[in-house]
């Protein structure tokens, strides 16, 4: 490992249970080590606020091709694996269907929904809140968006979690699993938009049909690759950021009852444990150019990884960044990334997010854990196997 201070830093334990329950002194451990740390194999960890800006501000040096993530897709998935120039034409497509004032239409559905699940479990002693909300929540919206039953929630969910969490034990036989569910994504959202064509309607799968610029429509292929991304990147990671809240609010009484007490606090409690949590602790990209970075040297070729997490957590960009604090005044989190890559979807996302914390707050005010309840955060994407809580105090 190349970069002063690197071989203090056991990166192995990354990936590790523990490390993803709490990662923030492993975050500790990269920014002291070195801004940007080299490994061997050509993997590079990029873990500041500054050197992690630096690279969202490049993507002509640092891509986010599919070299970047093999997702088993044909295709790059747009607008995530789109680089510019090209970049720039499919954001102007789909930045409009996915703007703040088309998001908060949504409200009055999403909330509903999250009564439709609460209604299920909040006249029992407790639940788990990961299979009876924190999972079908974003898939439920995610079908409502696009115009599909809910009935849909399971097909949804298997194609999710063969990209995401393939079976098998080795990486070649995931590899198989991945690519397998690739193909069953592709013919589904093809079939779909086939009866799109012949019965339109008022459904984000129309929009993407029907939008255009400068003359310019999307193709069923460009189609089907940004209904790809969207299945992936807004399922599980909304999930598992839901999975990151309630469990920090089941064990902080305190803050947990900011929420109840307060709901006009719950945009800024989304944004700061959006910084605090970042549920997607890391993105990658690769290196097209050779480029010093941070001191060190960076090669064409070299895979690098976007610690956001780190990022989120840097003294140099907020006060106090170990705490969390409600009433921050000035929150420049990166849990949605940065610069031409930032999430197509955040705005979206951040509906979920208030709605959901408003809504079950109204029904539940008060939780905890289950007593003896070990909670298994997965590495990369934070999400929870199983979130037992208990109502009541």
């Amino acid at each position: 490992m190349d970069g002063a201070g690197s071989e203090d830093v056991d990166l192995m334990s990354l990936m590790g249970p523990e490390v993803s329950a709490d990662p923030r002194p492993m975050y500790q451990a990269l920014r002291d080590a070195t801004p940007v740390l080299r490994l061997d194999g050509g993997m590079v960890i990029v873990s500041t606020r500054a050197t992690v800006e630096e690279v969202f501000r490049s993507p002509d040096v640092f891509s986010s091709n599919m070299s970047a993530a093999d997702l088993g897709n044909i295709r790059p998935l747009i607008p995530l694996q789109i680089d510019p120039p090209d970049h720039v034409l499919y954001r102007r497509l789909l930045d409009p269907l996915f703007a703040p004032r088309q998001m908060a239409k949504l409200e009055p559905e999403i909330a509903a929904l999250a009564h439709r699940l609460i209604d299920r479990f909040v006249d029992e002693p407790g639940c788990d809140l990961v299979s009876t909300f924190t999972i079908p929540l974003p898939s439920e919206v995610f079908l409502t968006m696009f115009g599909l039953p809910l009935e849909e929630l399971d097909t949804f969910l298997t194609m999710k979690d063969g990209i995401i969490r393939p079976a098998g034990e080795t990486m070649a036989e995931q590899d198989v699993v991945r690519k397998a569910t690739a193909a069953s994504i592709y013919e589904y959202f093809g079939e779909i938009l086939e009866k799109r064509r012949v019965d339109p309607r008022d459904d984000l799968l129309t929009g993407f049909l029907t939008a255009e610029v400068d003359g310019r429509q999307l193709t069923g292929d460009e189609i089907a690759d940004i209904c790809f991304l969207l299945m992936i990147a807004g399922l599980d990671t909304v999930t598992a950021t839901l999975d990151c809240f309630f469990s920090y609010l089941a064990r902080t009484p305190g803050h947990r009852r900011r929420v109840v007490d307060d709901p006009d606090t719950i945009p800024a409690v989304v944004e700061e444990l959006l910084r605090f949590e970042t549920p997607v602790a890391g993105v990658p990209r690769i290196a097209v150019k050779d480029i010093e970075l941070g001191g060190v040297q960076v090669s064409d070729g070299d895979q690098v990884m976007v610690v956001l997490g780190a990022a989120n957590t840097d003294d140099a960009e907020f006060a106090h960044a170990q705490a969390v604090d409600f009433g921050r005044e000035t929150n420049r989190h990166l849990a949605f990334g940065g610069g031409v890559h930032r999430c197509l979807g955040s705005h979206l996302a951040r509906l979920e997010l208030r709605v959901a914390l408003r809504e079950f707050h109204s029904r539940i005010p008060s939780y905890h854990l289950a007593p003896g309840a070990e909670l298994e955060y997965s590495p990369g994407i934070r999400s929870l196997t199983s979130l037992p809580l208990v109502f009541g105090d």
